[in-house]
């Protein structure tokens, strides 16, 4: 695909959020305009899958979209009410959502054998999307007092406490009508779910309590670390970090920078666990062809087996845009240098209409055929957070939000 030459920082970054945008706003499934789970040209590809989550990610895009002035106001709201019209008829499980919704029927489509019902993490994400879109479309219009109210109403009827299982001292993910708590996967940490636990305790109608984030999510197996990985200590999480999605799904709205609790310090946890996910592509003890400065970042996502979470500790020789990108926040020269290799130097391989492909392998010489959603997402909001942290001030500006952080003993400035 053609791309352009000699950009400024400013003009890439540009380009790269807009181009990207384009996966949720052109490609949006058209009935429900939700983000479909992924685009792919291989026949097993479902077009009527959606994806809760990406689509929480895809409003918080198109708030940006709409800043930046690539869509206007009014075709943003038109756009954000057909959707909430649409949730608010789509099956939900105790107010939760499934993983995935067929885009017409508003269905579950299973998401494995026994996840058809709510999935609590994926809904969370859906409601950092709608509620940072509450406190944008904030003018007293018509159109927007009504975009307001269907979001309060989705809001306040996710029965959060459900899914602490009567009381249970964690949230679990997944309900099911039919095999009901089977799955039986308690959310503990460290990994992508911070954010679950912060807006299940700050629901205004089925909030959870705080011992469950503290005795639940705090006492996670790899919940604590401390040791160091290429000289740089990593607070929390499993050895070298895991996947990057750690440092990116939460914090698309949760604001890093002097985010603290008893645990951490979570502005610290997220450069580190990126510095250490970066020098292992440096170090490259695999011996993977590309790895380097110019190029790093592993991530969950695509790769040529499937669909993997990569991390040094699991590293396949696959590298994910997303990772670097969405890590612009933390080590914004660094991903700077990726950013500018992946388009200039691999661009005319993993460079398409809607942004970057979703991952590639120099050693295989692969590149992945599709996108998906919930890796698109991460790259337009978290370059966003990093040019003028819109999102962090919109979902830090909840009062909710700020409650819930009060309530679990977070400190933060975005804390009133």
């Amino acid at each position: 695909m053609k791309y352009k030459d000699d950009l400024d920082d400013a003009a890439l970054l540009e380009l790269i959020q807009r181009q990207t945008f384009r996966y949720f706003w052109d490609f949006a499934h058209p009935i429900s305009k939700l983000a479909r789970d992924r685009s792919d040209p291989r026949p097993s590809f479902d077009p009527e899958v959606v994806a809760t989550g990406a689509s929480g990610f895809g409003i918080m895009a198109i708030i940006v979209a709409v800043e930046r002035g690539w869509i206007s106001r009014t075709a943003a709201t038109d756009r954000l009410l057909g959707i909430v019209h649409f949730l608010e008829k789509a099956q939900r499980h105790h107010g939760v959502f499934p993983h995935f919704m067929h885009g017409t029927t508003g269905a579950t489509i299973p998401f494995s054998g026994k996840d058809d019902g709510g999935d609590i993490v994926e809904t969370s994400y859906l409601c950092m999307g709608l509620l940072s879109a509450r406190q944008y479309f904030a003018r007293d219009t018509a159109k927007e007092n009504k975009l307001r109210a269907k979001i309060n109403a989705l809001w306040q009827d996710v029965e959060w406490s459900w899914h602490t299982r009567g009381g249970a001292k964690a949230l679990y993910w997944h309900w099911s009508p039919r095999y009901a708590w089977d799955i039986g996967l308690e959310i503990r940490g460290w990994n992508e779910c911070l954010i679950t636990y912060v807006l299940a305790a700050s629901s205004p109608s089925h909030a959870i309590a705080a011992d469950a984030y503290h005795r639940g999510w705090a006492e996670g197996a790899q919940f604590r670390n401390g040791k160091e990985f290429y000289g740089v200590c990593l607070p929390l999480g499993p050895d070298y970090g895991g996947p990057l999605c750690f440092a990116h799904y939460s914090f698309l709205g949760l604001d890093p920078r002097g985010l603290k609790d008893r645990y951490a310090d979570y502005w610290e946890q997220n450069v580190n666990h990126t510095l250490i996910n970066r020098e292992h592509c440096i170090r490259n003890p695999g011996q993977f062809k590309g790895y380097g400065r110019d190029c790093w970042g592993l991530t969950a996502s695509d790769d040529h087996l499937g669909y993997h979470a990569h991390d040094p500790a699991h590293d396949l020789g696959v590298i994910s845009p997303t990772a670097a990108l969405s890590s612009f926040p933390y080590t914004p020269e660094h991903s700077m240098r990726a950013l500018r290799h992946f388009y200039y130097g691999l661009g005319s391989k993993i460079w398409s209409e809607y942004g970057f492909v979703d991952a590639f392998s120099e050693t295989l010489d692969w590149c992945a055929p599709s996108h998906i959603g919930i890796d698109q997402g991460p790259i337009i909001v978290m370059i966003e957070n990093y040019r003028s942290g819109l999102l962090w001030k919109l979902f830090m500006s909840c009062p909710e939000v700020q409650r819930s952080l009060r309530s679990l003993d977070f400190e933060s400035p975005a804390i009133g």
